[in-house]
């Protein structure tokens, strides 16, 4: 007969076939088991040997994480160094249409330089305003950047008045 299917045998009062059954999260879950189904004084000496034969997990090492913020910084920076424009061409090109079609209903088509030229300044004004709507954010002892500092910002600017 093969004692590999068979459980091992345990000291203390649990039957081998309620063993399987125990949750596998240490002293106190088998304490709370045995104490349900024995008396006081016989219990106490099966909790003893019971912790003893208890399996003890540490708990699961948690995923490293960056604090609020290095991760933009990083990105800021990696954008900072590139040449490229931030925004995907297709899109902004499909946006330059949709706003020529509401100045002229007529086909208006754009060359490849007129578009990238418009994108560059589209960005260009756009990381501006952000970086001066941050200011007034941080003036207002405030991280979050809000409407009403963008608001603020291009008040200030003298573009919206």
């Amino acid at each position: 007969m093969k004692r590999s299917a068979v459980l091992p045998k345990v000291a203390h009062p649990i039957h081998a076939t309620d063993q399987k059954f125990l949750p596998p999260h240490g002293a106190a879950a088998v304490r709370k088991n045995i104490s349900s189904r024995t008396t006081h004084k016989s219990g106490v000496a099966a909790v003893k040997q019971a912790t003893a034969h208890a399996e003890v997990r540490a708990p699961a090492k948690k995923a490293h994480r960056f604090r609020p913020g290095t991760v933009a910084l990083r990105e800021i920076r990696k954008l900072q160094a590139t040449v490229h424009t931030v925004l995907k061409r297709a899109p902004f090109y499909r946006l330059v249409k949709e706003v020529a079609i509401n100045y002229a209903p007529d086909a208006i088509r754009f060359t490849k330089s007129a578009v990238d030229a418009v994108q560059e300044a589209t960005e260009s004004f756009v990381t501006s305003l952000l970086a001066d709507s941050n200011l007034c954010a941080l003036h207002a002892r405030r991280v979050t950047v809000m409407p009403r500092d963008i608001q603020l910002a291009r008040r200030l600017r003298g573009e919206r008045l």
